[in-house]
C-alpha cells in the first residue's frame, strides 16, 4: 500500500515536472512580428516564438560582462536611460543591471542568480557565444525570458538580437581593398577575445580580403575595444612594423589615430566603428589621406533588447533572430552636427538610435547615467 502510495506521487509530480517545463517553453508560430518595423526576423527562415502571457509589472535584469571600454560603458547608461522612461518604467517593478568583467563563469553565475531569484526576462551582452548551454535551457525550464544582443548565443532557444557583425567586417575589408588596388599591409585591431563579435568581424574581413586575389599582409593586434588599449597596441605595431597601407579596427578607432598622429605615420585608409571622436578625425584629415568608412551599431541595442523581452512577456509574437540596420557613413559624407558632433566627447558612439522601434535617445539622457552595478 505504501509502496503503491509512494509510486503515485513520484508519478503526479513527474506529470507536473513535465508539463511545466512544457508550459516554460515558447510556442512556435507564423510570423509576421506584433511589431514588424522593429522586430525583423534575420531570414526568411527564421522562426516566431509567442511565450505564455505574463501580468506585469515585471522584473528584468541586464547580464553584462565586458565594461572596461566606452561602448559598454554607454550600453549600460543606455540601458538605464531606456527603463526610466515612463511608459517603459510603468511596465518595470525592477530592473537590476550586473557587470561581471571578462570571468565567463561569473556571468554564467550572474544569470543564474537572477533565474533564482524569480526575475521574469534576463537580457544578456555574452561573454562566449556556446558556453551557455545549461543556463539557457534552465532559463527555458523556469519560463525566464532570455535575449542575447551584440555578443549573442549560439542557439535557438533564446532571442538574439544583433547587427550583421560579419557584414561589418565585409563592408570594412571592401572599402580598403577599393582604396588599396594592389593590395598591402593593414593593420586590424581585433576587439575582445572569444565573444562572437570580434570572431565574426574577423571572419568577415579575412574571407573579403582573401577573396579579392590581392596580395595582403594582416598584422592582428588586440585592442579590445578601447582607446587606451587600442592605441597602445597601434603604437606598439608601428614601431615594429614601421609602415602601414591601411587599417581596419572594431573599436578603440579615435586611440588608434591618435597614436598614427603620435608618430608621425602618414594617413592611410580606414575601416572603423561609430565612435564620435574617430568621426571627428576623419572629417578633419580626409584632405591628408585620412578615408573612412565609419560603420556600426550603437549601444542603444541593448534598448531594442529590453524592448522585445517586455513585448516576449506580454505574449506578443517575436522572432528568435532579430537583426538590426547598421549606422554608416564614409568619406566624403561627414557632416558636423548630423553624423559627428565637434562639440561632444569623443568617447561618444554615434548612430545610437532605430527609429524603426522609436528609440532615439540625446547624449544628455545617457550620460546622466552611471555605469554602477544597480
Amino acid at each position: 500500500m505504501q509502496k503503491s502510495f509512494l509510486s503515485g506521487l513520484l508519478a503526479t509530480a513527474a506529470i507536473i515536472i513535465a508539463s511545466t517545463t512544457a508550459s516554460a517553453a515558447p510556442e512556435i508560430v507564423g510570423g509576421p512580428a506584433a511589431d514588424p518595423q522593429c522586430f525583423a526576423p534575420w531570414t526568411a527562415e527564421t522562426k516566431f516564438f509567442k511565450f505564455p502571457k505574463k501580468e506585469g509589472p515585471y522584473r528584468i535584469a541586464l547580464a553584462n560582462g565586458f565594461i572596461a571600454n566606452t561602448w559598454r560603458i554607454q550600453m549600460v547608461q543606455t540601458a538605464k536611460a531606456y527603463a526610466a522612461q515612463p511608459d517603459v518604467a510603468a511596465k518595470l517593478k525592477e530592473f537590476k543591471v550586473v557587470s561581471t568583467g571578462e570571468d565567463v563563469p561569473a556571468q554564467i553565475s550572474a544569470i543564474n542568480n537572477f533565474i533564482d531569484s524569480g526575475f521574469d526576462a534576463i537580457v544578456v551582452d555574452a561573454q562566449n557565444p556556446t558556453a551557455f548551454g545549461p543556463v539557457i535551457k534552465r532559463a527555458k525550464q523556469a519560463g525566464v525570458v532570455l535575449v542575447a544582443f551584440d555578443n549573442i548565443l549560439d542557439t535557438q532557444d533564446a532571442i538574439n538580437v544583433n547587427v550583421d557583425q560579419k557584414g561589418l567586417g565585409i563592408l570594412w575589408a571592401n572599402w580598403l581593398a577599393k582604396h588599396l588596388p594592389d593590395g598591402g599591409k593593414v593593420l586590424e585591431v581585433r576587439g575582445v577575445a572569444g565573444t562572437s563579435v570580434d570572431t565574426d568581424r574577423h571572419n568577415g574581413i579575412h574571407e573579403t580580403l582573401g577573396a579579392t586575389g590581392k596580395k595582403w599582409d594582416v598584422i592582428e593586434v588586440v585592442g579590445k575595444w578601447d582607446d587606451p588599449t587600442a592605441q597602445k597596441a597601434t603604437a606598439d605595431a608601428i614601431a615594429v612594423h614601421k609602415k602601414f597601407d591601411g587599417i581596419t579596427a572594431q573599436g578603440g578607432d579615435t586611440g588608434v589615430v591618435q597614436a598614427m598622429i603620435d608618430a608621425g605615420h602618414p594617413f592611410v585608409p580606414f575601416g572603423g566603428e561609430t565612435e564620435n571622436g574617430f568621426r571627428k578625425f576623419c572629417a578633419k584629415y580626409a584632405g591628408e589621406g585620412l578615408k573612412c568608412s565609419s560603420a556600426g551599431t550603437g549601444p542603444a541595442q541593448v534598448a531594442v533588447a529590453l524592448k522585445t523581452a517586455i513585448a516576449a512577456l506580454e505574449g506578443q509574437v517575436v522572432p528568435q533572430s532579430i537583426k538590426l540596420p547598421l549606422a554608416i557613413v564614409e568619406d566624403p559624407n561627414f557632416k558636423a552636427g548630423d553624423n559627428f558632433y565637434p562639440d561632444q566627447s569623443d568617447n561618444f558612439f554615434v548612430g545610437n538610435s532605430f527609429p524603426t522601434c522609436g528609440i532615439n535617445f540625446s547624449a544628455q539622457e545617457i550620460m546622466g547615467q552611471t555605469k554602477e552595478n544597480q
